[in-house]
């Protein structure tokens, strides 16, 4: 099967449109995201949590004018929840509706078909007629299980559904599957995949970001707030600012009308970065605040 006609035209192109989007990539990251639209591969995004995984691939659907199918893995998913399921209720009104009139082989014909179907979202990919973005999120909470099932279809680009026979994909999805690591995934899911790891950005590039997303904020107090930002990553936390804390601070700091990022103002307005008391108090002592923290 060929790759949906609408991909990107050339790496500059991903660049482009990604930014288009309010997404910042570099030259690299283009590349991969490029090929794995060539290619038609599943694209593979790691990185720790809060680095721009998931809004890659909302950019992707949005750069490319499809619509973006979200899968949230999470421990117990399964095939009703990732392929399809019947709806049960409406199957039990139909067999009470019939009042005995008909055979159960009528009867069985009839509950399972086409109307009393649930697509869950990756059938819902393979089934569309137009072109989608298919976002598997956190893949790695998914026990194994559930990853095989997931690989086979990946794979094959067909579900087959007992009732009805064998679905195949009508166009290939753009497919992008996120990690936190949380667990080490399968080599034969990773084989399936091209691989792009996504970490924390540099200061230039996040200085970029907050740029792009908060356009009323002041340049220096943009090179400050990634400044404190990056300083902060750099300490042993429970959890470590993300991009959108990057962002939200900095759109706080906005909306108090801050020009300099003095003592006072940072101590006040650190928990919108840090969420974890023992955080708080790490950051104030780094930070060399008062006031912050037991």
């Amino acid at each position: 099967m060929q790759p949906a006609a609408n991909r990107f035209d050339s790496i500059s192109d991903v660049e482009s449109r990604l930014a288009s989007a309010g997404y910042l990539t570099d030259r690299s990251m283009a590349t991969v995201v490029y090929l794995a639209g060539r290619l038609g591969k599943p694209l593979l995004v790691e990185g720790p949590a809060g680095v721009g995984k998931t809004e890659l691939a909302k950019a992707v659907a949005s750069a490319l004018d499809v619509e973006l199918i979200r899968l949230q893995c999470y421990e117990g998913v399964d095939e009703t929840k990732t392929l399809y399921e019947w709806n049960y209720k409406k199957q039990l009104l139909r067999i009470q509706a019939s009042e005995g009139r008909a055979s159960w082989d009528e009867l069985s014909d009839d509950i399972f078909s086409e109307p009393f179907l649930l697509e869950r979202p990756v059938l819902r990919a393979i089934r569309s007629t137009e072109p989608t973005v298919l976002l598997i999120d956190e893949v790695d909470k998914l026990d194994l299980e559930a990853e095989a099932l997931l690989l086979e279809v990946l794979s094959d680009w067909q579900v087959t559904i007992p009732e009805m026979g064998t679905v195949s994909a009508k166009q290939m999805p753009f497919v992008v599957l996120t990690s936190n690591n949380v667990r080490e995934l399968s080599e034969a899911l990773k084989r399936r995949c091209l691989y792009l790891f996504l970490d924390y950005p540099d200061l230039q590039r996040e200085r970029a970001i907050v740029e792009e997303r908060v356009p009323d904020i002041a340049p220096e107090l943009a090179q400050r707030v990634v400044e404190v930002v990056q300083s902060l990553r750099s300490l042993e936390l429970k959890k470590a600012p993300s991009i959108a804390e990057t962002l939200d601070w900095a759109r706080t700091l906005v909306h108090l009308h801050v020009d300099d990022l003095d003592p006072a103002t940072i101590s006040a307005t650190l928990s919108v970065l840090v969420k974890f008391q023992t955080d708080l108090k790490r950051a104030s002592e780094h930070l060399k605040l008062a006031g912050t923290g037991p």
